[in-house]
Order: structure tokens, then sequence, then C-alpha cells
């Protein structure tokens, strides 16, 4: 797993829609963390720090440190991010508690390897991505940085299903019900045309063999009406 990331916040006094505006002029982002057996707490968080790791990716899905002067260091994960309606900009955010043994579900990236070995896309495939990030159940502890996807043996027409990848101790897909397509080896766009081209002309051949014995038929009846 991957160094934890900090977010660092200062207790905020007041609460209420006039406590959170005074925030946001002050340059920071009202927010509360809660859960983990404890009183919610009422928090800000500097602007900046917050949109940088916004800007960084994947915000809901990584288990971050929470720093607050004077207390102890807990381990949260954003459960929301509200936004300006216009500008689109956060204008609070959610964080709950975890424990190491706690059980959330989140979003983990898939990472392709091996694509430079790969036999389908040295014959000229194509990888498509179905799923680029899977809905896991997992242990706060152990969140894995990404799912690794080993292509190196793929050919084309091959797919990659989520039966077929080994997941983490204690970590399961979020959907149970059906074996889940997350990438293929496609073959490439010029294969497809020339395939259908192939197609199309095996159909012309047909319909003129087809148009042929028609004629044929047509000028044997002209001779027999002649005769």
């Amino acid at each position: 797993m991957a160094e934890m990331p900090n977010i660092i916040a200062t207790e905020r006094t007041g609460t209420g829609k006039g406590a959170a505006r005074q925030a946001r002029r002050a340059g920071f982002v009202p927010g509360v963390v809660y859960g983990g057996g404890e009183d919610p707490v009422a928090i800000n968080v500097k602007y900046n720090e917050l949109l940088k790791q916004l800007k960084a990716g994947r915000f809901l899905s990584t288990l971050f440190n929470l720093k607050v002067e004077g207390q102890d260091d807990v381990r949260v994960i954003c459960r929301g991010v509200q936004r300006d309606v216009v500008k689109d900009l956060p204008t609070h955010v959610d964080l709950m508690r975890l424990r190491r043994d706690s059980r959330v579900n989140l979003f983990v990236p898939v990472n392709f390897l091996n694509e430079d070995v790969c036999i389908g896309l040295r014959h000229g495939g194509v990888v498509t991505v179905v799923r680029g990030e899977i809905e896991l159940k997992v242990t706060a502890g152990s969140i894995p940085e990404a799912i690794d996807i080993d292509l190196a043996d793929l050919d084309i027409g091959d797919v990659v299903n989520i039966s077929d990848v080994t997941l983490p101790e204690g970590t399961r897909p979020m959907i149970t019900d059906r074996d889940f397509v997350i990438a293929n080896i496609s073959a490439p766009s010029s294969l497809k045309s020339e395939d259908e081209e192939d197609e199309e002309g095996e159909e012309d051949l047909i319909d003129g063999e087809i148009e042929g014995e028609g004629e044929e038929g047509a000028e044997a009846t002209d001779e027999a009406t002649e005769e």
C-alpha cells in the first residue's frame, strides 16, 4: 500500500451556516469528521490544500491520515464533497473515521501490466478497458493502491473477467451476482473493416449468382417461346 497522505485541519469552534460562511471567507473549507464510535467534530481544511488533493484524483477512494491540532491522528476516508453549483468548487467535506479493521467499500483503479509483451497487442490488437476502476469491499488497514492485471499471455479476442483477477486477501468485489468484464483485447479497427468488406463482397457475389441464374432462366424461356 502507498504511503498514506495527510489532511491537516483545525477544529471549528462555531457551527451552522454562519460559521461555515466565515470559514470560507477566511480561505477554508468547512467539514465534519464522524464515526469510529466518537462524537462528530466540526473542522476547517485549507481551501488550497483540499483543492490540491481533489485534483490529484481518487479522493473518494483514498485513505487519509487526518491531523487536527490537539487531537490524535486518525485514519479517515471521504464520504462526500459538496461543491458550488456554478463554480464546481468545494464548499464542504465529510470525513469518516476508520479503524484498521474497519470494512469499507470504495473504487480501486485497475493497473495493466506487460502491455509491451502482450501477444494480442503485438499482433496489432488494442486493449479495450470496460472498467478502469473496480468497486471493492476492503479492510481499511490494507487498501490496495491498484488491482494489477497481467496482459502478457492474452491474445486478440481474449476477455478479462473479475473471476480471472486475484484480489488481495480480505477483499471482494461489490458486484457479486455476475462475472463482469474488466477489459478485452480487441482486433484493430482496420482489421474489422477488412472483415466487413470481405463479408460484403461475399454477399455481392451471392447476389450476382442469383441474378445470373435469373437471367439465364429468362433467356431459356424466351428461346422456348420463339420455338
